[in-house]
């Protein structure tokens, strides 16, 4: 089902999921007590944690020439059956959200049980270590830091064990208030193996579960901390998935046979054979019953505006996901069809660079021959699919090879003829220089550029591995400085209020600041493009002993 509306009531649906209201008819700002009765208040011992998340130093800038997502989160109830080969499966269908590390935390009704590993799902997982992650509750996580030390300390789910219960924590997204609820938390007698947000968050709701249920706990933590966040937790046996009140990242819910799934993208609900019900809403929890038998909505906190990120739809997410009631496929090819009507050029050719320009170019050369132009789409560039990130390429001579190992023209398509190249973003410009040569090369007589997006002129703070300032080309540069640049006859960018209207969305409730250098969320020493404020993270209480 390609839609994130289904008629009807889903099976065992609490009231407040369509109201906002919870099971017992309390407004979603209400705390509540949960179905179990208050099971996260807890007065035992100290915590003991494991595994953190990026340090500070290594929100730095990509390695490569396209942005990349960090993260994808997965939390899975089931009932009858065994929670952590369909989390693995889900996992798999997550993997281009990150590709470095990968783990899944379960519980059977009396202990947690966790594994993570580096490298891909398939590498990180064996049949042995999938037998030993007992339980019918689960979350994953697949991960992509940025730059600095990749090793095991850093994967996710991070976990917290208390003397009378555990905790694990699956995080997409980025706080901005990371730093100052750490030391806060320091001061009160807290102790971090690592400078990562996922850990914040993880210890600042550990001690509010010391004082509540989970869902009390989970409104807390959201009313002290600040930036992107989509979370799937697990609390005992019970699994909860959060967004951020402005809903950045995304975040779904589905039905599979036997329970249900809260998930990044809608492909991981597929790839169970599930059904997509709807997109979580931005602030809201939902809280799965530990038998599988349903769900519980809460809407903890409205804002007057979403800050949805728009690049998921440009380039990030799967083609064949729904995120926030859209086919990604289907926005891409719109997204094509609106660079047409601004900025068209009649061509001989109109070929995508492979993979995420192929929906692009395809709207593209619809809308030019509905125009009237003899526009042709075709396959010009062939991607070798087995040139990873890890190739090797010690001498500047191997690093301008590098785009031929993994692009390869078909000259047949291009050579005497003029082409349109179609591509979702440039960054620092390194490979589309390279293209524009590549395809200047194969005879063709004249490459003109196109992008489905607005010039990226700013980093993302909020979950995006893209560059600095220094190395984004477009970042003090005029449209003809870039097109000079990167060699091309022409080049035109889409719009901000065409990436809008492609997306149905009003300007104000997308997050553009990469786009624009002005964010929906309180950056350090950068520009808003709305009212907005870091919430205080200091506690009334006293430092602990």
């Amino acid at each position: 089902m390609q839609t994130g509306d289904r008629p009807g009531e889903p099976r065992g649906a609490r009231d407040g999921d369509r109201t906002g209201e919870s099971r017992d008819g309390g407004r979603g700002d209400r705390t509540g007590e949960s179905r179990d009765g208050g099971r996260g208040d807890r007065t035992g011992g100290p915590l003991e944690v494991s595994r953190g998340d990026e340090t500070d130093e290594s929100r730095g800038a990509a390695s490569g020439d396209e942005p990349r997502e960090k993260c994808g989160v997965v939390g899975i109830s089931l009932s009858g059956r065994e929670a952590a080969r369909p989390t693995y499966y889900a996992l798999y269908a997550l993997q281009h959200r990150g590709q470095d590390s990968a783990g899944i935390v379960t519980h059977d009704g009396f202990q947690q049980h966790d594994h993570v590993d580096m490298g891909l799902v398939g590498d990180a997982f064996g049949a042995d270590d999938l037998a030993d992650l007992a339980g019918s509750t689960g979350i994953g996580h697949v991960r992509y830091p940025t730059a600095g030390s990749v090793d095991k300390s850093c994967a996710q789910p991070f976990t917290v064990s208390f003397n009378s219960g555990s905790l694990g924590l699956s995080h997409n997204g980025n706080l901005v208030n990371a730093d100052d609820l750490r030391d806060e938390l320091a001061r009160m007698g807290h102790a971090f193996t690592s400078d990562g947000d996922t850990e914040v968050i993880a210890h600042d709701l550990a001690r509010n579960l010391l004082d509540g249920d989970l869902l009390t706990a989970v409104r807390e933590t959201m009313s002290r901390i600040h930036g992107s966040y989509s979370l799937t937790v697990m609390h005992d046996d019970r699994v909860l998935g959060v967004r951020d009140p402005r809903g950045n990242r995304p975040l779904c819910l589905g039905e599979v046979e036997e329970g249900y799934v809260i998930a990044s993208e809608s492909a991981a609900i597929d790839v169970l054979d599930g059904e997509l019900l709807r997109d979580v809403r931005p602030g809201e929890a939902v809280l799965l019953d530990a038998d599988g038998e349903g769900y519980e909505s809460r809407q903890l906190f409205d804002a007057d505006t979403t800050a949805h990120c728009f690049f998921e739809h440009v380039y990030f997410a799967r083609p064949d996901s729904v995120i926030d009631g859209t086919l990604v496929y289907e926005a891409r090819r719109e997204l094509g069809r609106a660079l047409w009507r601004e900025s068209g050029i009649d061509t001989d050719v109109v070929m995508p660079v492979p993979d995420s320009g192929r929906a692009f170019a395809s709207g593209y050369a619809d809308a030019a021959q509905e125009a009237g132009a003899g526009v042709e789409f075709a396959e010009g560039l062939m991607k070798n699919r087995y040139v990873g990130r890890t190739f090797i390429m010690p001498t500047q001579d191997e690093r301008e090879r590098a785009v031929r190992l993994k692009l390869n023209p078909i000259r047949s398509t291009v050579e005497g003829k003029s082409v349109t190249l179609i591509d979702d973003s440039i960054v620092r410009g390194t490979t589309s220089t390279q293209l524009v040569e590549l395809l200047r090369d194969a005879g063709a007589e004249s490459v003109h550029v196109r992008i489905g997006a607005p010039a990226i002129v700013a980093p993302c703070y909020f979950g995006i591995d893209m560059a600095t300032r220094e190395e984004l080309l477009a970042a003090d540069r005029s449209v003809e400085e870039i097109r000079a640049a990167v060699g091309a006859d022409s080049l035109a960018y889409l719009s901000v209020d065409a990436v809008a209207d492609a997306l149905e969305e009003r300007r104000d409730d997308l997050c553009l600041g990469c786009v624009t250098g002005e964010y929906p969320y309180d950056v350090a020493g950068e520009a808003t493009d709305r009212d907005v404020e870091r919430p205080s993270v200091d506690r009334v209480a006293e430092a602990d002993d």
